[in-house]
């Protein structure tokens, strides 16, 4: 039996009861109850994008898709209601809309809260899925380095948000302090060197596959 329904906790989704053994409704419906699994949320997220602004489709489910709803947040979070019209095992119904043309602007992170003391290498990275740039936090304690190297076929902007170091190129040695943004032209020679303070840095570049970062004397 279907049990009532419970707004999630997102302030963007809504939820409302449904009468018990209710059938899948008529209209604008997406049953992929009978979909091959790898194949459900990509075919959810198109008939979404397919939306126009207030439009809506009713998902039918034979679960409750959690997950999913996780994948609406991450991607689309504010942009959307997400409303239960049937809570049934087997046939769970739930009424998506789309309130905003695209992904919406938002904070991703507090750069201020970040652990003080994180080990070396990336402490955080963008999770979103659709996105064309990737960004990394970076730590290099006091006392370690990123030994040079030529970087990938990609230019990389750094801003370093505390800490100070040196930026090794081909041809020298740059003093780096909180504050500064350096740009690390595609296929450079690059490397840093923490200061007493150690250093931290944003990076931010075109979105690709496998970027290394690797402090040198780590354990």
């Amino acid at each position: 039996m279907s049990t009532p329904s419970q707004a999630t906790s997102s302030p963007a989704t809504t939820s409302s009861p449904a009468p018990t053994g209710s059938p899948a409704p008529a209209g604008d419906v997406l049953d992929v109850r009978g979909m091959h699994k790898p194949s459900k949320h990509p075919t959810i997220f198109a008939r979404y994008a397919a939306l126009g602004v207030g439009e809506s489709f009713v998902l039918v489910n034979d679960h409750d898709p959690i997950h999913l709803h996780d994948e609406f947040e991450n991607e689309l979070p504010g942009g959307y209601t997400w409303e239960y019209l049937n809570r049934e095992i087997r046939n769970f119904q739930i009424k998506i809309t789309k309130l905003a043309s695209t992904s919406l602007p938002r904070v991703l992170v507090d750069t201020a809260q970040l652990p003080a003391d994180a080990p070396a290498g990336a402490v955080w990275s963008i999770k979103v899925a659709d996105r064309e740039l990737d960004s990394n936090i970076v730590v290099i304690p006091a006392g370690q380095a990123i030994e040079p190297h030529n970087g990938a076929d990609l230019d990389v902007l750094v801003n370093v948000l505390s800490g100070s170091g040196t930026l090794v190129t081909e041809r020298g040695e740059t003093p780096i302090s909180a504050g500064v943004v350096l740009f690390l032209p595609r296929r450079s020679l690059r490397g840093f060197r923490a200061g007493d303070d150690g250093l931290r840095y944003l990076t931010v570049h075109k979105k690709r596959e496998g970027l290394l970062l690797k402090p040198a004397g780590l354990g």
